[in-house]
């Protein structure tokens, strides 16, 4: 079974198994391009390819047949079979619109564990500030040009053991003073991403919308049928990243200008809203937007 990171790829894959199949079952000699026809590049006359423009105009999307060839990944075929879409990318997911966008991956949330290991910099500091919740410890605070932000921790990111230490049942202070003990220039920490929060991809519409509305980082309403209100956005729930940039403590003005400025496919990062505040509480918004670490994470 195949994953799709939006709705609106689901529904133009299946355009394209269509387009697939059709030019499978055509006869012989009646002109049909089966590779074409899979990547959803059609001639006008064709009886599948109006389906892929009734598409674009219920969704909104800029989805001409150079704009799906061009992020399509076609498996290569010999000349007497039909080309289908390839699973690559994250997870396997088959992704016709989104192709191999870079944001998906910024922003991927892996379901395993990692082990990471950092060193503390001049100052005998890591960069990392945690909270516990539920039991569990959870990364607070990942200041910018650390060497927690240098490994690639985040905001969100659970701590389960600390240099071998199991860190479940541990209160923020006994984590602190963990990561003080610790040797200078190695401490091995095991880590999941993220588990409190989630992804979602969307594509603008023709005027550069992906349909919600947001006030202090707050998601606070949905425009109906938006690329938001498809793919399963949800109100009360703060934008940790867009696109993998951690974008916390940032002013309203300034996450509208990483939106506008964002590809037409958008992965927005999201987290209920009384987790987050609990996650921040005690926190000022003047630390979050000072010393959070707002930078680009590599692919």
């Amino acid at each position: 079974m195949s994953l799709y990171p939006s709705l609106e790829d689901l529904k133009v894959d299946k355009v394209i198994k269509a387009q697939a199949q059709y030019a499978h079952a055509a006869p012989p000699g009646d002109g049909a391009n089966p590779t074409s026809a899979a990547a959803g590049v059609g001639t006008p006359g064709s009886s599948l390819y109006p389906n892929l423009q009734e598409l674009s105009e219920y969704m909104g999307l800029s989805l001409s047949s150079e704009e799906v060839q061009r992020n399509l990944a076609l498996v290569p075929v010999a000349d007497n079979q039909v080309a289908v879409p390839c699973c690559t990318g994250v997870g396997a997911m088959v992704r016709p619109v989104t192709g191999l966008d870079v944001g998906i991956r910024r922003a991927e949330i892996r379901p395993g564990l990692r082990e990471v290991v950092l060193c503390k910099d001049q100052e005998g500091k890591v960069g990392l500030r945690v909270k516990d919740i539920d039991n569990g410890v959870f990364i607070q605070l990942v200041q910018a040009n650390s060497p927690a932000a240098l490994v690639g921790l985040r905001f969100g990111d659970q701590i389960l053991q600390i240099n071998g230490q199991n860190c479940a049942g541990w209160k923020m202070d006994k984590a602190h003073k963990a990561l003080k003990a610790a040797a200078e220039y190695r401490i091995e920490l095991v880590v999941r991403d993220r588990p409190f929060q989630r992804t979602i991809t969307m594509h603008k519409d023709s005027s550069g919308h992906v349909g919600f509305i947001f006030k202090s980082g707050i998601i606070t309403s949905l425009v109906k049928d938006g690329s938001a209100a498809r793919n399963g956005m949800l109100t009360d729930h703060y934008i940790c990243e867009i696109n993998g940039q951690n974008i916390i403590g940032l002013k309203d003005a300034q996450i509208k200008d990483i939106l506008t400025t964002s590809p037409n496919t958008m992965t927005i990062t999201i987290m209920p809203k009384f987790i987050f505040e609990h996650m921040i509480k005690k926190m000022s918004g003047g630390l979050l937007r000072s010393a959070m670490d707002h930078s680009v994470p590599e692919v």
